[in-house]
């Protein structure tokens, strides 16, 4: 159960970024995760009140504010269309409506879970983290980064021509992933993300040949959970990416 002290809802950045100062301080977003650590905080700070619930397009990207919900991205149709829907199919599956509606964009991104959806999904766009004293860093860095004090303010999304895609796999709906896979093709580059392995997402960048794509299974790391084992992980892999890629052809791996 988490315990803390005091509550504050913040007025300005400057000032929630002082009180993320204090080691024993924590940023309250969807508090989806937070609350169910075992843990005393001092002061729980809250960002609602800072008008990071947003989600805006404009000709040549995508901004999602930190606090915006992954209900409501999920249910943005711009920012659907835009990668083929792997949006909805990246986010339908996590627990469930109830939960969507608390989960942030933010603290799915910031948290750098292993088992997360949402980081899978954007590693393989254009994305950049957009800090309050950090600025502006791509996805693909953020993630190696180590963890600091600085809060996320929005997420971006480049527009580019890609073609996108998202597959998983769970044991049973809602449960957390045995593995996700994310993919997108953009002038012959494919990226390929492959996250729940059960570490966080890794990304890999390749040319969209067989060779190239084949090659690129090996550079992914796994290991076993309660979930699933390291080889069956590696095998079920190679399920993920061929659906993943038969998709962007837009063929139907069913049939």
């Amino acid at each position: 159960m988490l315990k803390y002290k005091n509550y504050v809802v913040c007025e300005s950045l400057e000032e929630a970024y002082k009180l993320n100062q204090n080691k024993n301080n924590s940023i309250v977003a969807g508090n989806a995760f937070l609350k169910m650590k075992n843990s005393m905080r001092n002061t729980l700070i809250d960002l609602s009140n800072l008008g990071l619930s947003y989600i805006v397009e404009d000709e040549s990207e995508f901004r999602i504010g930190a606090m915006t919900s992954l209900r409501d991205l999920q249910l943005n149709q711009a920012i659907n269309e835009f990668t083929n829907y792997a949006i909805d199919d990246a986010l339908k599956c996590i627990v469930g409506v109830q939960f969507r509606n608390c989960a942030t964009v933010g603290g799915s991104i910031w948290g750098r879970f292993g088992f997360s959806d949402v980081l899978t999904i954007f590693l393989v766009l254009d994305s950049y983290v957009r800090l309050y004293k950090g600025g502006v860093v791509s996805l693909k860095d953020f993630v190696d980064m180590k963890y600091d004090r600085d809060i996320l303010i929005e997420i971006i999304v480049k527009k580019n021509k890609a073609k996108v895609a998202y597959e998983y796999f769970r044991n049973q709906a809602t449960d957390f992933p045995v593995l996700t896979c994310a993919m997108s093709l953009c002038d012959n580059n494919l990226n390929i993300a492959v996250g729940a392995r059960p570490m966080k997402a890794m990304l890999v960048s390749t040319k969209y040949d067989d060779q190239n794509i084949s090659k690129s299974l090996d550079k992914f790391v796994f290991s076993s959970n309660m979930r699933a084992s390291k080889n069956y992980r590696y095998e079920l892999c190679k399920v993920l990416i061929s659906r993943c890629l038969k998709k962007i052809k837009g063929e139907n791996y069913e049939n």
